[in-house]
Formats: structure tokens, sequence, C-alpha cells
């Protein structure tokens, strides 16, 4: 049967189109021997029901924008996952952005959405720009926003991170203990504020452990992967160093190319280690020693504070912080040990 609406159902029915709707809202004011005759005879007849539009009534979308800065990075990927499972148990679907860290999209994407598409934004930042007040519409629309792991230290709103700081500073400490002295950190984007955390972590543990600090070993990188490679081959030619620190996942498989290029042994003559969630990280060669942050959690707990603001606003305040314990995982790539 075409042309199956809400109407001729409860024609076919003999019930009224508001009894029809609350069945397919699963409202508890129906009976389940009303609800279950109706969901039969929809079958019967092949009527599909207009969520979106019954959505519209309600003003909700029942939908969770998703903003992040690269897909193909496991970690977002990972805390995609996160977020779409919480989203999904709520009822809700997601839609993912991806700004490729360009603040342009992230400022085309958030006025996008305020158009009613989502309910709620949960967005890791660009980093870009110094005047993010664009952002600050949302509150006026009311539209809720979370922040997680790259945050804008400038807008204040609920927030999941992982403790960089420390993280970094642990991370550096093993490279220390294993006998590295010249040790350059790979940094993109010093401006952020996950970036001045975590090259922070790296710059108090060579003051702690007495190791010069030295300008020229904080290597600049870009978000072109091949720009890297270049970037890093020279820097390595021209800076010897004996110990590498990626503040970024995608930099240090941009280490182990530049090193292959230059014939350059890890962990022998340079140990590296990086923030990381690759679960292919044991199976480089040599194996990559990580910062893993709980990516899938973190996605989970950004989800759960956006549906914090969303049910019960009033009780989340704004300066809502939430902090995951990252992990440091030794492997090959820092010790020459068998």
């Amino acid at each position: 049967m075409d042309n199956v609406n809400i109407k001729k159902l409860a024609e076919a029915l003999k019930l009224s189109t508001s009894t029809v709707s609350r069945a397919f809202r699963d409202n508890s004011d129906i009976n389940a021997s009303t609800k279950e005759r109706i969901l039969a005879m929809a079958k019967q007849m092949n009527y599909q029901p207009n969520h979106y539009a019954s959505n519209l009534r309600e003003q909700k979308s029942k939908t969770i924008a998703v903003i992040v800065p690269e897909l193909g990075n496991n970690y977002f990927s990972l805390a995609v996952q996160g977020i779409e499972r919480i989203a999904s148990e709520k009822g809700y679907h997601i839609l993912v952005y991806s700004t490729n860290d360009q603040f342009e999209k992230e400022v085309s994407f958030i006025k996008h959405l305020h158009n009613g598409r989502a309910d709620g934004i949960i967005m890791s930042v660009t980093g870009e720009a110094n005047d993010h007040n664009y952002l600050n519409e949302l509150s006026k629309k009311r539209l809720p926003l979370v922040f997680f792991d790259r945050v804008y230290e400038d807008i204040i709103t609920p927030r999941v991170t992982t403790n960089d700081y420390e993280s970094s500073f642990s991370a550096t400490k093993h490279l220390i203990e294993q006998g590295c002295k010249r040790i350059a950190y790979l940094a993109v984007n010093k401006t952020l504020s996950i970036g001045k955390t975590r090259m922070q972590g790296y710059i108090d543990a060579l003051k702690k452990y007495k190791i010069p600090f030295q300008e020229e070993l904080i290597i600049d990188c870009t978000n072109n992967y091949k720009e890297n490679i270049d970037h890093l081959k020279q820097s390595f030619s021209q800076l010897k160093p004996d110990g590498v620190f990626t503040s970024v996942e995608r930099l240090a498989f941009a280490t182990y190319y530049a090193c292959y290029d230059l014939n350059i042994s890890i962990p022998n003559d340079l140990k590296v280690i990086g923030f990381s969630s690759l679960e292919i990280a044991p199976l480089l060669n040599p194996a990559l020693s990580t910062v893993t942050q709980p990516a899938l959690e973190l996605g989970k707990a950004a989800a759960s504070l956006l549906f914090k603001l969303l049910e019960n606003p009033t009780t989340t305040p704004a300066t809502s912080a939430v902090i995951l314990n990252s992990k440091l995982i030794k492997r090959r790539s820092t010790s020459t040990e068998n």
C-alpha cells in the first residue's frame, strides 16, 4: 500500500492520530495491547513513522553534532565511537564534522548548527585564531557545548580532558632514564592549550633532571604529512637528537619514516615515544612506546556530560571539568634491551 500516512493508519484502526503517534513515541500512557495492535497494523500497511517531523514538533532533532580536527587519527575515531555509544543509549544520532584543522570550517560548522540541526555539540577545537566569541552565540541560543581533548581556554563551558602535563612529564622522564640527553620535542600548534600543557611537562622534566633546555630542540611541525617528513629529516641531520617525544600521533609515523630514510636506528641511535592511541603501535618495527589516552572513555565521558546539560542544564555548571588519566606504555622504541 502506497502513501500511507498517520491519518490513514488511524482511520484503519478507528483510533485518533494522537493515540497512534503516542504508540510510536513509546509513551507510557498507552496500554500495551493498543500499542501492539497499532504496530501490527503499521507493519501490515507498510507505514514508516516520520521521526524527524515528530522531533521538529517537539523542537528536538535527537541529534548530537561532533566536531573533530581529523578523522584519520585513531584517537579521534575511538573518541567518536565512545560518543556514539552514549548517544545511541539515549536514542540520539550523531553527525560528525571534520575541520581538517581549519578554523574557517569550524566557524562554518557552528553557524550551520544554529538552525536546529542538532540539540548539542561536542567539539575538539582547531586551536587557530584568538577570537572565539562566535562560540558565545551558542549559549544565547541555548545550544549546549562540551569540549573534549583540545579546548579554548577563553570559552567557559564543560570539558573533558586527560592529564596531559603529567603524561608529558612522565614520557620525558622515561627518555631521560633511558640515557637520552638531547631530547627533541615535536610540536604542532604551541598556542593551543593542549600544546602548551604538553610542552610545559617536557620542559619541567628536563629541568628537574638537570638536562639543559635547548630551544632548537623544539621542532615545529605542520599538518602536512610529507612536509613533516622532509622537515624532520633536515632537523635530525642538523640537531642529532638522541631522543624524540612526539606531541601528536601522526608525528610518530613521520619520525619513523625520517629515520628510515636517514638510516637512523630506533632505538639504538634515537629513542622515540609519543602520544598515540594506535592499536598497531606494538606491531611497528620497533614497537612504539606511547602515552595512550583513554580515547573511547573520553568520548563517553564527553557525551555523558552533554546529556547532563540537556537533561538538567541548571545543575551542570559551565565550569564542569572531567580529567581522565593516560597510560605510559614502554616498548622497544625506547629500550635497547631485548
